[in-house]
């Protein structure tokens, strides 16, 4: 045989393994994804706490340990780079989605303002300190290969975030999207979520730049250019081509769709050019067009479920093919993953309570605050994902991470079952 069609051959053959191995790893994620959302859903939790606790389990924290040869044959019989890539489109486009969704009109409203300002405050100040603190304090011994300053500053932002995405869908469970609570919550929310990203953007930028100034503050004045010239100049271009288009009753044109991939995608380009990885391209190209009420409607009518039915269960298996429970194997380690939850659980839910208070709420209000914003789920996979990719958190300290945001998320319906009809609030049956 021509030794030409011979490499041929071969080069088609591996394709077809690896085409083989990815559709097997789909349709398993995709279908995993669906019952653990049902599952969770059926018991009272939001969709996407099966969705995160599925994806954990098809890891080497369960499937791995229960049938080692399936987990082998499934995840690790061809290269895993297809994965971590539709992985990585997928969290761009959910962040484009998460950023058009956004709704900036809980950070101007007038009604409890002064309780949003204090709660939203300390529930970002007070467990950013105890987050700095602790990862400096663990960094020797939980993340050595990492400097202690910047695997801080990531603990630090992932104990600051609050999930505004599950804490809406939460809301609206419960019917208080209309209540003071429910005002208060989400507007602080809205408020910790701005700031998180901004956080995540200048710690991501600054480990980049290996903490030296002049490479920092070179990276911050190309980020801030970037953030101009997308709100001053591609905004407003945007917004006309959409606005041309018409996007009505749910119907987004192919046309416009083409052009806002491509945005999206070289946004996406442009950010992980500057250092401060894709997703926060996404994120942008969705902040600037998030007042495109049609758009919104009109993209969640058309990809919107694609998103979160298809990329996002491949995003939390991918999280989930990192978490290595298993090797938290000692007491010293689980001693360590408890501090984490505590201290985290603790800096949420004791500012936003003491703030509460503060603000004249009784103490049933401030608890129902407290569990409210230390709700994270999603969003703190997102930094956890980031700190893992740049290093500056090992393989142990992710695992840890993931169980505080699962825990964290878990409680939070239970216990607003246990506590709101104490403040009056009716629990909607299930």
């Amino acid at each position: 045989m021509n030794p030409e069609v011979q490499l041929s051959s071969v080069a088609a053959y591996k394709t077809e393994v690896l085409l083989f191995f990815t559709l097997l790893q789909l349709a398993v994620i995709v279908l995993a994804g669906r019952l653990g959302g049902e599952m969770a859903v059926r018991v009272g939790q939001s969709a996407a706490v099966g969705e995160i606790i599925v994806g954990i389990m098809l890891g080497p924290s369960l499937f791995g340990l229960v049938s080692p040869d399936m987990f082998h044959y499934l995840f690790r019989s061809a290269p895993p780079e297809p994965m971590q890539i539709l992985s990585q489109i997928g969290l761009i486009l959910l962040m484009f989605q998460i950023g058009l969704e956004f709704d900036f009109s809980h950070l101007v409203e007038r009604c409890h303002r002064t309780a949003v300002t204090r709660v939203a405050a300390a529930s970002l100040i007070l467990p950013f300190v105890l987050g700095l603190g602790f990862g400096y304090y663990s960094a020797p011994s939980l993340s050595p290969q990492a400097n202690p300053t910047a695997s801080a500053l990531f603990i630090a932002t992932a104990f600051s975030i609050t999930a505004l995405s599950i804490l809406g869908r939460i809301l609206i469970e419960f019917k208080m999207t209309r209540m003071p609570l429910g005002v208060i919550a989400i507007s602080a929310a809205a408020i910790n979520d701005v700031i998180g990203w901004l956080l995540l953007a200048l710690v991501t930028t600054l480990t980049v730049a290996n903490f030296v100034a002049f490479d920092f503050a070179t990276r911050v004045a190309l980020v801030a250019t970037f953030l101009l010239i997308s709100w001053f100049v591609l905004r407003p271009l945007l917004k006309q081509v959409v606005r041309r288009s018409r996007p009505r009753q749910g119907r987004l044109s192919n046309n416009l769709l083409s052009v806002l991939l491509v945005a999206i995608f070289l946004s996406a380009m442009a950010t992980y050019q500057l250092g401060i990885f894709a997703i926060f391209g996404g994120f942008m190209m969705g902040v600037i067009l998030h007042d495109e009420h049609e758009l919104v409607e009109a993209w969640k009518e058309r990809m919107g479920q694609f998103v979160l039915v298809f990329f996002l269960p491949i995003f939390f298996t991918y999280t989930g093919l990192r978490t290595h429970i298993a090797g938290l194997d000692s007491a010293a380690l689980w001693g360590w993953c408890a501090d984490t939850v505590l201290l985290a659980t603790i800096g949420k839910f004791g500012g936003a309570y003491g703030a509460a208070r503060l603000s004249g709420l009784n103490r049933h209000e401030a608890k129902v605050l407290g569990i409210l914003m230390n709700t994270r789920a999603l969003m703190e996979l997102v930094i956890i994902n980031v700190g893992y990719d740049l290093g500056v958190i090992s393989q142990n300290m992710f695992t840890m991470l993931v169980i505080m945001a699962v825990v964290s998320t878990v409680v939070t319906t239970p216990c607003l079952r246990a506590w709101l009809p104490r403040t009056g609030i009716i629990v909607p049956t299930r």
